[in-house]
């Protein structure tokens, strides 16, 4: 059984420290030195709150999905039940997500290219983000009524990917916008 993190003022720093890089420069290429070093402790202080630079980058990646989640259940909140309001405000929260936080795309994508081997810690924390993603649009697109909302939510899923990757490496412009009204078209005329 893993201990749980005992989230004093130097664990935050790190934490915080470890988002910003593991964000702006990717996971591979950062090593706990330069998180200590940012933080402001030591590296021993980093491996006695987190053990290993592995729970480390599982704790970042679980921290950040959760403030996403965060995020769209109070934007979801506000936009009440209709699935194509809901699914409008999922494109449109993506978005500021996108040009608050992120402006280079989804760290759990950027965390799969680098995280692809299903032993690692992190990997099932990339997985399950995307399949609970994934059933969320499913329900949505069931919430609406079309014949066949495995298939619709899938169609849907691709769309916001393809959003996030596209605005990640800004190929298209206001791709959330353009992939939003693709999938309201796209739940209107199942």
């Amino acid at each position: 059984m893993i201990e749980a993190i005992d989230w004093t003022p130097k664990a935050r720093a790190i934490l915080r420290a470890a988002s910003e890089l593991f964000y702006a420069e990717g996971i591979h290429a950062v090593g706990v030195e330069a998180i200590a070093e940012r933080a402001g402790v030591t590296k021993k202080t980093l491996y006695d709150r987190f053990g290993s630079k592995d729970r480390l980058v599982v704790t970042y990646l679980t921290e950040r999905d959760r403030e996403w989640r965060l995020v769209l259940d109070a934007r979801l909140d506000a936009a009440g039940t209709d699935p194509a309001t809901r699914l409008a405000t999922l494109f449109d929260a993506s978005a500021d997500w996108h040009d608050e936080r992120g402006g280079k795309g989804c760290s759990m994508i950027n965390a799969y290219a680098e995280i692809s081997d299903p032993a690692h810690p992190a990997y099932s924390v990339i997985i399950d983000q995307k399949r609970w993603m994934h059933g969320f649009l499913r329900d949505l697109a069931a919430d609406a009524g079309v014949s066949d909302p495995e298939r619709v939510g899938a169609e849907l899923m691709l769309l916001h990917e393809g959003a996030l990757v596209a605005t990640g490496i800004g190929v298209i412009k206001n791709a959330f916008a353009a992939a939003r009204d693709v999938a309201l078209d796209r739940l209107a005329g199942s």
